[in-house]
């Protein structure tokens, strides 16, 4: 299958791609600061999740076809766009209902299915995804070993791994800094306006990212 120097290098590229932050760990921040580490991590949950639905379609060829249409690439991008501009939208609208200090009455709150089904609707339909692991992923593949899905399915875990984890460090290290917003009713609204405005920015960036063969 595979070997343990496949394992390793691949594991090391996918840190180094996975870690830096982009389009799912500026969601995931924005998530934190509005409702908490609880949706956080939700939200990472589901977001790991449509990585997962990607890792398998470029398995079995859809990364190609993104890769190689201009169309399908575009359909993609805006619709994740649009969707994060939505849920920017509504989380501004209902920003002075973020309990963030523990105390009173709660706050409008996130289910975690709702939490775990928008951070998968913004993992799977984020392009960058598929383009990274339909340009990156094969190279780490041993063709003349044979059983190529099945290489690319089990690196494809690998990386799915990482994500799971360094996604739940940023969420958890972004709802930790909900604590200074405490002491002030003010900056409860002011929270929802940052974490709504974040997933905005986010999505007007990537509406706005060419295309890149």
């Amino acid at each position: 299958m595979i070997t343990v120097d496949q394992l390793l290098a691949f594991g090391l590229a996918a840190l180094i791609l996975i870690a830096i932050p982009g389009p799912s760990v500026v969601f995931v921040i924005g998530r934190a600061l509005s409702y908490g580490r609880g949706v956080a991590l939700a939200t990472v949950l589901g977001n790991s999740l449509g990585l997962l639905v990607i890792v398998v379609l470029v398995a079995f060829g859809l990364g190609i076809v993104v890769q190689e249409s201009i169309a399908v690439f575009t359909v993609l991008k805006l619709a994740g766009a649009a969707y994060l501009v939505w849920l920017g939208i509504q989380a501004i609208r209902h920003r002075k209902a973020f309990d963030v200090g523990g105390a009173g009455p709660p706050g409008r709150v996130l289910s975690t299915r709702t939490a775990v089904r928008q951070g998968f609707v913004v993992g799977i339909s984020n392009p960058k995804a598929f383009m990274i692991f339909a340009a990156v992923l094969p190279q780490f593949i041993d063709r003349g070993a044979g059983h190529v899905q099945t290489q690319m399915l089990l690196l494809g875990l690998v990386a799915f791994t990482i994500g799971l984890l360094s996604d739940s460090l940023w969420a958890v290290i972004a709802s930790r800094l909900r604590s200074w917003f405490n002491a002030s009713p003010r900056r409860g609204a002011a929270l929802g306006a940052v974490g709504g405005t974040s997933m905005i920015g986010l999505g007007v960036g990537l509406a706005v990212t060419g295309h890149q063969p």
